[in-house]
This record gives C-alpha cells, sequence and structure tokens, in this order.
C-alpha cells in the first residue's frame, strides 16, 4: 500500500492528470476557435463546408475540410502556445552554455580539461 501512495503522490501522475484536463479544455476553446475562423471563411468565399466537393466523383471534400481545421488548430498552437513556451524558456532556463559562463573559474577551468581528454580520447 505504501508503494500505491508513494505512487500517487510522487507529482508525476498529478502533473499528468492536470495536463490532461488542461488539454481537454483546450481542444474546446480550439475547436470553437475553428468553427468561429470557419464561418468567417465561409462568409468571404463561400461555403466552408467541403464535405460534398466531389471532383470527378472522388470525395476528397472531407480531407479538405479535416486539412483547413488542422492548420487552424497548427496555428493557435503554434501561436498561443509554442511561442509563448520558448520566450519563457529563453527568459528563465538557462542553457547549459550560459550555466557554465557564470560558473567558477575552477569549474570553468576543470571543464576545458574534460573536454580536451574527450577528445584526444576520440582522436585515438
Amino acid at each position: 500500500m505504501k508503494g500505491f501512495k508513494d505512487f500517487i503522490l510522487r507529482g508525476n501522475l498529478v502533473e499528468l492528470a492536470v495536463a490532461f484536463i488542461v488539454g481537454v479544455a483546450f481542444a474546446t476553446v480550439v475547436s470553437t476557435f475553428t468553427e468561429v475562423v470557419l464561418s468567417l471563411v465561409g462568409k468571404v468565399g463561400g461555403n466552408p463546408d467541403f464535405n460534398n466537393f466531389m471532383p470527378g466523383g472522388v470525395p476528397v471534400g472531407a480531407f479538405l475540410s479535416a486539412a483547413v481545421a488542422f492548420l487552424i488548430v497548427a496555428s493557435v498552437l503554434f501561436l498561443f502556445v509554442v511561442k509563448p513556451y520558448e520566450a519563457a524558456k529563453a527568459r528563465f532556463i538557462k542553457t547549459p552554455t550560459e550555466a557554465a559562463a557564470s560558473a567558477a573559474p575552477d569549474i570553468i577551468l576543470l571543464t576545458e580539461i574534460r573536454d580536451l581528454l574527450a577528445a584526444d580520447a576520440a582522436r585515438k
């Protein structure tokens, strides 16, 4: 029983549950946004529903509708999740190079010696 309690309280499971719930809520927002954009496309260029489009009898309309919806979802994710995440990561998380630059001089020297030894071993 202690192992199960440790597993539940470890944090990864709780973080995963929160991520899942936020993901479901975000999916609802994105699907609603997609409907808004498609209705705007419909006002500008006619019906945005391509499901009945069948050139030569081949039903490619459903694929076109799904492709347009995918592009809208990908754009929303990129603009509202990926870009802010990258900006926050660049601002708050140090890269190994930045961390090494702020390290003590003896640590820098030891790191250089380690890298030289590794390069020498790779040449042999």
